[in-house]
Order: structure tokens, then C-alpha cells, then sequence
């Protein structure tokens, strides 16, 4: 081969093989009734230099579409499958609220019920301090609706203090689950419980604590067992933190311009690593914030949630109180006035008619995650493996309108149903 063909030849698969990284992977069935979700995604992934995304829409508790898009392990080029696990961030929370209600259903507890009371947890206590009295005010409701007097922005976001709680208790480092309740208790409240809405990652731990008491299980096993596996989802599972624990089918995750932080593991404590990788520990954030699903078992479970007299989830009564409007300010304005979203017991809530829509983000570094819940039958799941986009936004609530829109262009819905060709 001549100087000038052997050139020629290099030029071509190095050309291919760029072609091949540029290009953006789709997995899954195509349907062309659905092709403007399909346009919307491809977009929005190319646009925002997004490594990898899934979407799952469901109708009538039917799926309908399941597709991946871009890379889940972008090293190693391999696709995002339609069943790639991803870390669902704070759409856990929904997942705990269902178990809370259901053991209110089973009479193991009651909503009202002083959540506090039913912890062994003794309180860390800083010499000359005292347990803040308000803490046995609040209820199991107040931790569903984020009013349990956690304000984040006023005070801190206790379950990323990892190392400060666990030298506080004499401990190694990464805090855990109930050490983080320990040092919680004998920290003081930032307002009265009840008073008002306070996103609170805290108030979810102390849920998942509960739930372990009251069922003598891990809260991941009970979760599973109880409300996961009934509908037919085997795959969910809690997160690990470190690379070495990732799960069969679970993507990578990247953060923009490969931000890095010192680790809180103790493997390897004060590495600099990845920020997905050992920067907070997941572990400990089990009941707010460790689930890993596919955006099949996503919509599965949204399906049923909505679909409550058919999967048999939980009662018409429980689903009412998931979606009643909090009393006082966390649920109406200073003048009274409704609020036109407010949050019910695990969920965002948006009153339509007689039905409501009802939505839960999802974020952590690598992370970004959406479920929706419509009023008109449709559920969807998005999961990105990465959390900003290029305007530095959460993925999962810029792409939000955009499904709605996308939604809006299907001219007709298929009758087709993946769920039958998707058990896990």
C-alpha cells in the first residue's frame, strides 16, 4: 500500500472512530406514533452534553415507550439500556411515603403520631445544652410535608455532615443514618414544627428509622419486600457510594467539568475523588435519597400509585390524605389564599379539578431525576447521569416542560403495553 493510501487509510478510521464517540446512542423500541418524545430527547441530550438519559412514559397503567439515549458508561461506550439503573436521588422520598402509609393501613402507626416517641436514638448533647422541647411535637405528618422546623438554608442540610457529625460522636467517618438522628436531637429546631414547609432531607431519615422500628427490618428490606416487590419490581436497591459497589446495569455518573471533592469514606478518607464518588455518603441517605431504579421500574411504580384501585398499593383513604393541601402556611399563602402547589405526603402537588398532578425531582452530583404523575392518566420517568446542564440547571427540571410539550404533539397513543415484556 502506497505512503498516500496507508495516510488515507488512517484518516478514515480515525474519522470513523470519532464519528462513533460523537454519535448519540438510542436503545429500545421505536414507535412512530411517539416520535416527539424520541425528537425532544435526542435534542436535549446533544444541546446540553448530557453522557446518557432514559425516558419511560406510561398511560393508563400501560407502558408505552422506554428508550435510552446516549452512554452509561461513556469510557467504555457502552449505551444507556432502556433497564440501566441510575441513582433516583429525592424521588426516594415518594418510595418512603408509600411504606409509611402503608404501615398506617396495617395500624403499626398513626400520622399524628409523635415521631420522636417511637426512637430509641439517645441525644448528643454539647455540654451546657439542652434537647430542644419542640422535637416531641412533631409528627409523622410533619416529616411527610416537610414541616417538621429543619430549614436548610437557615441552618444546615444535616444528612451532608458526614465527618463534622461523626467526630462530634467520637466516631470515624462517614456518619451514619442514626448517627446523624443522634447529633439531630440534641440540635435545636429552626421553627415551630408544623408552622410552616421546609424541604427537609433529615425529616425522611427519621422516617426510614422509624419504619425499621416499627417492622424489626432494614429499611431497604421492608421497602422492598412490602412495597416494591408486590408490584413486580425486583431490580430496585439502595446505592452504594464508591465505584466499587456498583450495581449490574448501573451507569456511570459525571459531573461538568469533572468536579472533584475530598472523600468522607473511610477507604479512602481525604482522597481527592470524583464528587459522585465520596464526597457524601449515600449509604446513610437511604430513605430520602439512595434508591437506584430504571425508568421502567420508575413508571411502574408511578403507575400504581395512580392506578391505586387496581395494584392495590394502598387505600382511596391513604391516597386522599397523600394529596391534601397542608393546613397553614405550608399549604396556603400569608392572606390565606391556596397555594397552586403545595407539597402532600411525598409529593409535589398540583390541584387539577377533582384529580391533581403530582411530580418529584431528584439531584445529587452526577444525578438528575423526574417523575410525574398527570391527572389525564400519563406518567413519566426521566433519569440523566449527570445533574447541570449547559445553563447550569437541573436537567430534570428543564427537560419538565419539555416532556409536557412533547407529550402534547402525540397525536394518538398506542395501545401496546412493554410492561408485559419488561418484568424484572
Amino acid at each position: 500500500m502506497s505512503s498516500k493510501n496507508k495516510s488515507f487509510a488512517i484518516l478514515f478510521f480515525l474519522t470513523t472512530l470519532y464519528t462513533l464517540a460523537a454519535a448519540i446512542p438510542e436503545t429500545g423500541r421505536y414507535f412512530k406514533e411517539l416520535l416527539p418524545f424520541d425528537q425532544m430527547m435526542r435534542e436535549f441530550v446533544r444541546e446540553n452534553e448530557i453522557p446518557g438519559a432514559a425516558l419511560a412514559v406510561a398511560k393508563d397503567d400501560r407502558l408505552l415507550y422506554a428508550r435510552g439515549f446516549g452512554w452509561a458508561d461513556r469510557e467504555n461506550m457502552k449505551p444507556v439500556q432502556p433497564h440501566s439503573l441510575f441513582r433516583i436521588a429525592s424521588i426516594s422520598k415518594p418510595i418512603t411515603a408509600v411504606a409509611i402509609l402503608r404501615l398506617a393501613e396495617g395500624r403499626k402507626l398513626k400520622l399524628d403520631d409523635k415521631a420522636f416517641a417511637l426512637l430509641p436514638h439517645k441525644p448528643h448533647l454539647v455540654k451546657g445544652t439542652k434537647v430542644d422541647v419542640r422535637l416531641k411535637q412533631i409528627t409523622i405528618r410533619h416529616l411527610l410535608q416537610h414541616r417538621g422546623g429543619w430549614d436548610r438554608a437557615q441552618s444546615m442540610d444535616a444528612m451532608f455532615q458526614p465527618v463534622r457529625f461523626a467526630r462530634a460522636l467520637g466516631k470515624a467517618p462517614p456518619a451514619s443514618a442514626n448517627d446523624v438522628i443522634r447529633f439531630m436531637r440534641g440540635w435545636p429546631l429552626d421553627f415551630d414544627p408544623g408552622a410552616r414547609y421546609a424541604y427537609s432531607n433529615f425529616g425522611y431519615n427519621v422516617l426510614g428509622r422509624i419504619i425499621e422500628e416499627k417492622t424489626g427490618k432494614s429499611y431497604e428490606e421492608y421497602v422492598r419486600s412490602n412495597v416494591l416487590k408486590p408490584l413486580g419490581i425486583t431490580a430496585m436497591r439502595i446505592g452504594k457510594t464508591l465505584p466499587a459497589g456498583r450495581a449490574k446495569d448501573e451507569v456511570r455518573y459525571y459531573t461538568r467539568g469533572n468536579r472533584t471533592g475530598l472523600s468522607v469514606m473511610a477507604s479512602n478518607f481525604g482522597e481527592r475523588v470524583p464528587r459522585p464518588y465520596g464526597t457524601w455518603h449515600l449509604e446513610a441517605m437511604d430513605s430520602h435519597g439512595a434508591w437506584i431504579a430504571s425508568v421502567i421500574d420508575l413508571v411502574r411504580f408511578g403507575s400504581a400509585v395512580e392506578n391505586f384501585r387496581k395494584s392495590k398499593i394502598l387505600s382511596p383513604g391513604s391516597i386522599n390524605a397523600m394529596t391534601q393541601r397542608p393546613k397553614g402556611k405550608a399549604g396556603s399563602d400569608a392572606k390565606g389564599k391556596p397555594k397552586p402547589v403545595y407539597y402532600g405526603l411525598g409529593w409535589s402537588v398540583r390541584p387539577a379539578g377533582d384529580k391533581s398532578n403530582r411530580w418529584h425531582t431528584g439531584s445529587l452530583d452526577g444525578t438528575a431525576a423526574l417523575l410525574v404523575l398527570r391527572h389525564d392518566g400519563l406518567c413519566w420517568a426521566v433519569l440523566f447521569n449527570t445533574r447541570a446542564t449547559q445553563k447550569g440547571s437541573h436537567a430534570g427540571r428543564q427537560v419538565d416542560p419539555l416532556l409536557h410539550k412533547a407529550a402534547a404533539e402525540v397525536k394518538g397513543w398506542p395501545k401496546h403495553d412493554l410492561f408485559k415484556s419488561n418484568r424484572n
